[in-house]
């Protein structure tokens, strides 16, 4: 059998299919590698969200066409959602490659990674694909923590984003299937799952569920194993009181909202088909503070799109003065071309885009060093994640506070009892603060089970070359 590698770009819900075709391959009998230079077949699972993603797929696709002439490649393979907008131009314009897979052909990775030459004939377009919890994963994250992707595709008319192009419309998983894959993952060691979908609070809603993902919530968090569930990408208008309760009421689910709410000025939003108003989203987010204390808040912007002005631009500051976001990101608009923002007039200098961006993230860089200093003293449970990656202190963990790959982290220079494992689940009490990081002292005392699986943790990316996008901006 070919020997295949896999480089995977973009966001979380990029992974997972990255872990289906992974799983499909290897329950196939394919073995898996990590090292580009000994794989007969590569992989790329791309991200063309926006321009600076589809950049990075490109120059990622003709990185490892390279190892075609100087590896053992014999087949390059190009997935995802740069195949969906591009795919024509990518068979034309490239061609190391051979072998495309849209996003609702992840089964097609057998066929292309095969040694059989590539078809003359295109196969025939596919039907709206979502994975189930009899399908293979191979997970590329490590072992206590995964992501469970709960739906697919949007339906939400948001004028900058091309994501419905690329991922069709809004689908949710049974929720008998999900709630059997997050048992089936637990057994296997599994302890903090993170639930992603381009809208998780609209999961249940085409199969007729009233409040679907609070209900979803409640049911896992009695699974045993688990110790922390969280979920990612709530749609604004979408948090509702139900949410908030089965937040606020489910032990296991961590209290942390991410709101990606792209602007607060009601200029912008309503450009943006979005809705709404800064002033709204402050008494939504009173109304989240109130039910559960101590929650960790996050969002993201868009800056710089059509017709932004300076007015704008001021009231998103004053907003997010007022609100004290926890955590942060920034995107600078992409004016892409299928969007039905692309013609949109007005446009703003790139120039001042980024000088906003920058007054943005300096402002936020304030507010989290505040809030930061705010936890010092104070005891909290952190998961270890294993050693510390850029700093001579000695571990690195996560509260529930922060999630996988996306915020902070919490240093640990020293710690009582035994040697820290990745994967425990200890206390520690916060020593000191930085604009985005804790440093903390791990203390003997488990607050969960300490997690003893069958094989040893691997680290991120064992299988996989994990490359977050260009997509995934820089925040606090």
């Amino acid at each position: 059998m070919p020997k295949v590698g896999m480089v995977s770009l973009g966001c979380p819900k990029n992974l997972v299919d990255s872990e289906v075709m992974l799983g499909i391959l290897a329950q196939q009998g394919f073995e898996l590698t990590p090292r580009p230079e000994e794989a007969d077949v590569i992989i790329v699972n791309t991200c063309a969200f926006i321009e600076p993603a589809k950049r990075e797929s490109i120059n990622t696709i003709l990185e490892m066409a390279e190892y075609k002439k100087f590896g053992a490649a014999r087949k390059l393979v190009v997935a995802g959602c740069l195949v969906e907008r591009y795919r024509k131009e990518i068979q034309q314009q490239i061609p190391e490659v051979d072998e495309v897979i849209g996003t609702n052909e992840l089964e097609r990775v057998l066929a292309a990674c095969a040694e059989s030459p590539r078809a003359q004939t295109p196969p025939p377009p596919a039907a709206p694909y979502l994975y189930h919890e009899f399908t293979p994963r191979v997970l590329s994250t490590p072992g206590y923590s995964a992501y469970l992707k709960i739906a697919e595709g949007c339906d939400h008319p948001c004028t900058f984003c091309v994501i419905p192009q690329m991922r069709g419309a809004f689908r949710s998983r049974r929720f008998a299937s999900v709630i059997r894959e997050a048992e089936n993952l637990a057994r296997q060691g599994v302890r903090e799952l993170t639930i992603v979908g381009q809208d998780t609070t609209s999961y249940g809603e085409d199969l007729g569920l009233r409040d679907g993902l609070p209900a979803l919530l409640r049911e896992l968090g009695r699974i045993p194993e688990l110790v922390w569930v969280r979920f990612l990408y709530c749609y604004p208008n979408r948090v509702t009181e139900a949410l908030i309760a089965a937040v606020a009421e489910t032990p296991k689910v961590a209290k942390y909202f991410d709101i990606p709410l792209q602007h607060s000025s009601a200029n912008i939003l309503k450009l943006m088909k979005r809705g709404a108003h800064g002033r709204q989203f402050l008494r939504m987010l009173e109304k989240i503070r109130a039910a559960i204390p101590g929650v960790a808040l996050r969002t993201s912007f868009i800056i710089g799109f059509p017709g932004e002005t300076d007015d704008d631009f001021k009231a998103l500051l004053d907003f997010v003065a007022a609100a004290e976001f926890d955590h942060l990101g920034v995107f600078l608009y992409s004016n892409e071309e299928t969007s039905r923002s692309f013609e949109l007039p007005n446009p703003v200098a790139p120039s001042t885009a980024r000088r906003r961006q920058k007054q943005l993230m300096a402002l936020q860089r304030k507010i989290s060093r505040r809030n930061l200093r705010r936890m010092v003293g104070k005891s909290l449970p952190v998961l270890v994640e294993g050693p510390a990656e850029e700093t001579e202190l000695l571990y690195q963990g996560r509260s529930e506070r922060q999630a996988p790959g996306i915020d902070g982290c919490i240093l640990i220079n020293d710690f009582a009892g035994p040697d820290p494992q990745r994967g425990d689940f200890r206390w520690a009490t916060i020593t000191e603060a930085g604009d985005y990081d804790l440093v903390a002292h791990l203390e003997a005392e488990f607050f969960a089970e300490r997690l003893t699986p069958a094989h040893p943790i691997p680290a991120a990316g064992t299988l996989v070359q994990i490359q977050p996008s260009a997509a995934v901006s820089a925040s606090g």
